[in-house]
């Protein structure tokens, strides 16, 4: 078991789903953890969850004066980890029909808030020389997905920003990677399927079967293995600048 005691940890889209399950992942292994999101409600109901060592901070990781607040509010607490993990899956729909908007968003949170999240806690890292950013993708970024053309759009950016940012921090001390799972098992895939059968004109049931039909475990990942995979990867300290497919074999 790695252990993680002394250090700190930031996990942005920490009050549900992966967040959640990641900051519970961290927290196990001795480390502080302090969640971030945008519904101060279920930030509180993961702290009460965890107990001791556990803090929850509200911020809008896509608005840059939410992110300065809490890069103050952190102020004196040294952020070894960062768990950019906040995203949106955005619509479902044929390109032609999205809306400008609606593309912005999904940048929004899912590019500018890993941007804004890096600049506001990387340089007490760089001071220290030494620290961990891990951003959490998508297999979504590396392989066609017909309909989720924002999504895949803005995960496919955040593998890019992982790979130069690595070589900017990693001469200081800092590694950063990132994690692109699967489709994993929850209330996100369960609204993806949902939509992908109103537009195909198919069961959900069918939907999903031609989904994880292209893994080669024929099933989602679980939220439990996707935060064994960051304590992995913190356990690994020579890897930088990688991305880490966690897909049940989607990715092969």
């Amino acid at each position: 078991m790695t252990d993680l005691s002394g250090r700190t940890a930031v996990i942005t889209g920490g009050g549900s789903g992966l967040g959640a399950a990641i900051a519970r992942a961290l927290h196990a292994a001795g480390a502080q953890v302090v969640v971030v999101g945008r519904d101060a409600q279920k930030l509180d109901a993961v702290v009460a969850d965890l107990g001791s060592r556990a803090r929850g901070l509200a911020c809008d990781v896509s608005d840059e004066a939410s992110v300065e607040s809490l890069r103050e509010q952190l102020t004196g607490t040294e952020v070894s980890i960062l768990v950019n993990n906040a995203g949106i899956p955005g619509p479902v729909a044929a390109l032609t029909d999205i809306g400008a908007a609606e593309w912005d968003e999904v940048f929004a949170v899912n590019v500018r808030g890993t941007f804004l999240l890096c600049r506001a806690l990387l340089p007490g890292m760089v001071e220290r020389g030494d620290g961990d950013v891990i951003n959490v993708a998508s297999v979504s970024g590396k392989r066609p997905l017909a309909h989720r053309t924002p999504y895949c759009a803005s995960k496919m950016a955040v593998i890019g920003l992982t790979s130069t940012l690595a070589f900017e921090v990693g001469p200081a001390g800092v590694r950063v990677n990132s994690l692109s799972p699967g489709p994993v098992q929850g209330p996100r895939m369960a609204r993806n399927f949902r939509l992908e059968a109103e537009r195909s004109g198919t069961s959900i049931d069918d939907a999903e079967r031609a989904f994880v039909s292209r893994a080669a475990l024929g099933r989602m990942v679980t939220e439990e293995e996707v935060g064994s995979a960051v304590i992995a990867m913190l356990a690994m300290p020579g890897m930088c600048g990688a991305d880490i497919d966690l897909s049940a074999g989607m990715v092969a």
